[in-house]
């Protein structure tokens, strides 16, 4: 058996696996965001590891026999938190988490002090690591001057699994301190923030053994001391578990921020429209990103302002949208990635009347969202060839709306997998099997079963591309002017 843990932004799912990739169980722990200010983004370490534990706990409930032939672990997590820890690994402040915008000044310093894109592969913007460690270091100097290792979410997890600082490839690509390319971490970026390969954890494949479980949790959970894989960020590791490893293989995730996911077998980087260009989570592999950074969370945003919650909104919208929505919605809720890459981006609704309801305002939403996603296939496509058809992942995936919506908004067909709905903890209990093996094998990766696919409607995709330059005009009405 093999157990999966992802460490997302709304929750901790624990997954287990057994030999042949079937998935024996999974148990949720929620997890909350703290907004201090305006554009701000935190969460409390110790959470982590209470949801993860939660987690653990109602999986091993449900499955005590299977738990207990416990192989290995596999990690996986939200990307590009800053965790910051002092020479005794406590946490010396709040996680300063990927969505997080405060440091978009500490971009521009960052890249006029260094070739950030060329080695980094990526533009500095303000939800990766490096530029939230120029804004700890100028507003928080006494915090700046205690750290003695910065970790990334799922990273700190392993620490208190394992007591070892390590990252893998595909999370530590989203530092913006990794030569990406060379799949090391670079000299000349960390001094352009004031640290050192000291400050760094150990960087490994996510397929390799990162150390072992500490006797005190294997005793707690009544297993072996067994190994911990390097695992990956949370879409590289989706990526894994959904066997997506040749290039021009990809997904679409509708989570709490959307991500349209395509492997390459090189690194290939178009920082110009706000890509993202990563290592994989497997060795000799790379994959670039488009992100649009509130997706189901612009549904969440909604809900709040409506009551509800997102499923019951999104059940308010017919599986066969016939046409667009009278009003429009710009999902910029905590900025843009690509291609705007806008911190102070913000959204809006536009086009309201006194007859828009509520099914109406969600189906606005979904649409403003397809509209970011289909601007990400316009900046993939130019940097690496057409994507034709995708694997669709993530909570919003559970809405035929939505999906007949962005397969229309983007030209993409979306495949349903059987296993979407386990995701980045799927990929993580997969890199969990791959780390007992002496060598990499992508036969291990295998796709998985289609349950079904969605094709774009040629009326409805005909609708949204005379709608799609609107959307375009008025963010550039309210954002760049």
């Amino acid at each position: 058996m093999h157990l999966g843990i992802d460490i997302g932004t709304s929750g901790v799912k624990a997954l287990l696996m057994d030999n042949d990739a079937r998935v024996v169980g999974s148990h949720d722990a929620a997890l909350t965001t703290s907004r201090p200010r305006p554009g701000w983004s935190e969460q409390d370490p110790a959470d982590w590891l209470a949801a993860v534990q939660a987690a653990v706990a109602g999986l091993r409930a449900a499955h005590p026999a299977e738990f207990a032939a416990l192989a290995s672990v596999g990690l996986s997590g939200q990307m590009h938190g800053a965790t910051l820890l002092g020479a005794d690994d406590r946490p010396l402040r709040p996680c300063i988490l990927w969505n997080d915008g405060r440091s978009g000044a500490e971009c521009a310093e960052m890249e006029a002090r260094v070739d950030v894109r060329g080695i980094g592969g990526n533009i500095a913007m303000a939800g990766f690591t490096a530029p939230k460690l120029l804004w700890v270091a100028r507003y928080e100097p006494e915090v700046f001057a205690r750290i003695a290792k910065v970790l990334l979410p799922k990273d700190y997890v392993r620490l208190w699994l394992t007591g070892v600082h390590a990252s893998d490839m595909s999370d530590a690509a989203g530092t913006l301190w990794l030569d990406v390319g060379r799949r090391r971490w670079s000299d000349a970026l960390l001094a352009a923030t004031g640290l050192t390969r000291e400050h760094m954890p150990e960087v490994i494949e996510g397929t390799a053994q990162s150390g072992v479980l500490r006797a005190e949790i294997a005793a707690e959970w009544g297993v072996a001391r067994v190994p911990v894989a390097g695992g990956g960020g949370d879409n590289a590791a989706t990526a894994c578990g959904m066997g997506l490893l040749a290039p021009g293989a990809g997904f679409l995730s509708l989570g709490t921020s959307g991500v349209l996911f395509t492997a390459t077998e090189r690194f290939a980087p178009n920082t110009d429209e706000a890509v993202h260009a990563f290592c994989h989570a497997v060795p000799g592999r790379w994959h670039q990103m488009g992100v649009t950074l509130s997706a189901v969370d612009s549904l969440t945003w909604l809900a709040r302002q409506c009551g509800g919650t997102p499923p019951e909104l999104a059940a308010l919208v017919p599986a066969d949208v016939p046409a667009p929505a009278e009003a429009m919605f710009l999902p910029y809720l905590s900025g843009e990635r690509t291609p705007h890459n806008s911190p102070a981006a913000r959204g809006a609704f536009i086009g309201l009347a006194a007859g828009t309801d509520r099914a109406a305002l969600v189906q606005a939403v979904m649409e403003g969202v397809a509209f970011a996603f289909a601007d990400c296939h316009d900046a993939l496509t130019r940097t690496g060839g057409p994507l034709g058809a995708v694997y669709s992942v993530g909570g919003g995936a559970r809405s035929a709306a939505w999906l007949r919506i962005i397969a229309a908004a983007t030209g993409l067909t979306l495949l349903i997998p059987e296993t979407g709905d386990f995701g980045a903890a799927y990929g993580a209990a997969k890199l969990a099997r791959a780390c007992l093996s002496p060598r990499f094998d992508p036969a291990g990766f295998a796709p998985p079963a289609l349950r079904a696919e969605v094709r774009p409607d040629p009326a409805l995709a005909a609708a949204y591309a005379e709608r799609r330059p609107r959307f375009r005009a008025v963010y550039r009405a309210l954002n760049d002017g």
